[in-house]
């Protein structure tokens, strides 16, 4: 290291009073001790706190540094002597910071120069132990080089005249954001990340989302990219009432009319971030997650949402779950900008197959359909397709399924009278004998709603699901036989409804009296009775095992 220039005692006196409260925040983590530490280690951390002390009192123990550096390094964070190492260290550079020894004039002299080059060479060693802590399994050493690091960063935009855009998106915001989204980097980190400044802080969510931007547009792994989904799944940002930002981190922008006080730069940072995600190749587990945040979470902050409809109505054509995960979005666009999305109705008439009464996404699907059915301008026509599949679907579906479908039949139908002929039609064929059967002319093959002839057929299905072995579905299904003297049923009452439900309300039911069981046990089982009165079993008659 260069010769330090001595500095005056009064202006260094100075100095140190207008700094003496940010001292007094310096993060002092609580940390575990382990097996190593002991004597020893207690007077290693005796030494660090004295080389702090002598560091901050004059320049010419600059060198002592490298020292706490060291202790740094050899530890890992794998002892009490090297994160107390890390913590002083921390302090010192913040002290420094904050002082101005790391910031250099054109007019000071070249050894001035000099030293503050060389500090800032410790700082950015000092930085990248921190980000290689900040990878650690254990959970409160890679906690404690967040908390350092963010300190970090929040000196040097207050004192080192780093608060442009530029300095926050490629300092050290930018290499903890990517060392945060590594695959080695634990889930709990980046949840402590969300949780202590993302989520309450505006500007450190501004530029962090501005890092992610810029770290997607370099690079493309699987990995990464559930990392920065994650990151945004656990910070359950909703942009509510706001108008204006005014939580920060670092030092608060003067101007009122600064961009990251503003809502609109807030949304246009977000929309952005989300469109660089939406572009890249996503599996399908990440456009389940996508999807479930559409319409909550991602659609208010943009400030063009019609810019999300190339990704819905591609995950809406793939069929399966990720349709059903679609719908939400997709009602929302056409709710709100008028999406016009051609057979859209076609599309959701596919989705009603076997599989969608056994899905786990069974009640949301409901809700959504709810809604979509709800308009009286519908064809009595296509109303009737969805009422007559739904109702042929529930003839194989299980009795939590069976639960949903008819209460949501009845609502339909108090919604849509013209379908109501569907419950009693008298067959018009004179042929007609009873007890023979007829023809169903609903064709349940017919991919166009409108074309099923679902009107012109009748709900049997509903009343052969009167004669279910279930009792709570017979019963249930009984309710399409009655007056309609109920203005609706309240689906959310079943939509939750499942086997287990199901099994323990029937387990619980308190009983008046016992059945009456008949039961006469058999002699023999695998041989013939001597008595020919008994009746043999049918073993007897398969096998001969004397």
């Amino acid at each position: 290291m260069p010769a330090a220039v001595a500095e005056p005692t009064s202006e260094r006196r100075r100095k140190r009073k207008a700094v003496e409260a940010d001292q007094s925040t310096a993060p002092k983590p609580k940390l575990r001790k382990t097996e190593k530490d002991g004597p020893r280690s207690a007077g290693i951390e005796e030494e660090i706190l004295l080389l702090e002390s002598q560091i901050l009192e004059s320049r010419k123990h600059y060198n002592s540094i490298v020292t706490l550096l060291r202790h740094v390094q050899v530890g890992n964070g794998q002892n009490q002597a090297s994160i107390t190492a890390a913590v002083a260290l921390c302090r010192v550079f913040c002290r420094l910071i904050a002082l101005g020894s790391l910031s250099k004039s054109e007019e000071a002299p070249r050894s001035e120069i000099t030293i503050v080059q060389w500090l800032r060479g410790q700082l950015e060693a000092y930085k990248k132990l921190l980000l290689s802590l900040l990878s650690m399994a254990d959970l409160v050493v890679s906690s404690t080089a967040l908390i350092l690091l963010m300190r970090l960063l929040k000196s040097e935009t207050e004192s080192l005249n780093q608060a442009s855009d530029d300095n926050w998106r490629n300092g050290t915001l930018r290499s903890v954001v990517s060392r945060l989204i590594a695959a080695d980097t634990a889930d709990a980190i980046r949840e402590e990340f969300a949780d202590k400044y993302l989520q309450p802080f505006d500007d450190v969510r501004y530029f962090t989302f501005a890092c992610l931007t810029d770290i997607l547009a370099d690079f493309q792994t699987q990995d990464l990219l559930d990392n920065v989904i994650s990151i945004i799944n656990c910070l359950g940002v909703e942009i509510g009432e706001r108008t204006s930002f005014d939580s920060f981190y670092a030092e608060r922008p003067t101007e009122k009319k600064h961009k990251i006080r503003r809502l609109t730069a807030h949304k246009k940072q977000t929309q952005e971030l989300w469109l660089k995600i939406l572009n890249k190749d996503l599996t399908k587990h990440q456009r389940k997650n996508i999807l479930g945040l559409v319409s909550h979470q991602i659609a208010p902050w943009f400030t063009r949402v019609e810019l999300l409809m190339d990704f819905l109505t591609d995950s809406f054509n793939a069929g399966g779950s990720l349709s059903l995960l679609a719908l939400s979005g997709l009602f929302h666009l056409m709710q709100e900008k008028n999406l016009d999305y051609p057979q859209f109705y076609t599309k959701l008439y596919s989705l009603l197959s076997s599989e969608i009464l056994h899905s786990k996404h069974r009640s949301r699907f409901f809700r959504l359909l709810n809604i979509f059915l709800s308009s009286t301008h519908l064809p009595a026509a296509m109303v009737a397709s969805f009422i007559k599949r739904l109702a042929r679907l529930s003839l194989c579906a299980p009795p939590s399924g069976i639960v949903v479908v008819v209460p949501w039949i009845y609502n339909i139908l108090k919604s849509h009278p013209r379908c109501t002929f569907m419950i009693h039609r008298k067959p018009e064929n004179s042929s007609y004998k009873p007890g023979e059967g007829m023809d169903d002319p609903f064709d349940m093959r017919e991919p166009d709603p409108m074309e099923t002839n679902a009107i012109d057929s009748s709900l049997w299905e509903i009343h052969t699901l009167q004669s279910h072995y279930h009792p709570n579905v017979a019963t249930i299904a009984k309710i399409i036989s009655e007056q309609f003297t109920k203005q609706a049923y309240n689906l959310e009452d079943f939509l939750d409804h499942s086997y287990s439900s199901m099994l323990t309300a029937e387990l619980s039911k308190e009983i008046k009296k016992a059945p009456v069981v008949e039961y006469e046990i058999p002699k023999k089982i695998l041989f013939k009775h001597t008595d020919p009165m008994q009746k043999d079993s049918l073993l007897v008659s398969l096998w001969d095992f004397t």
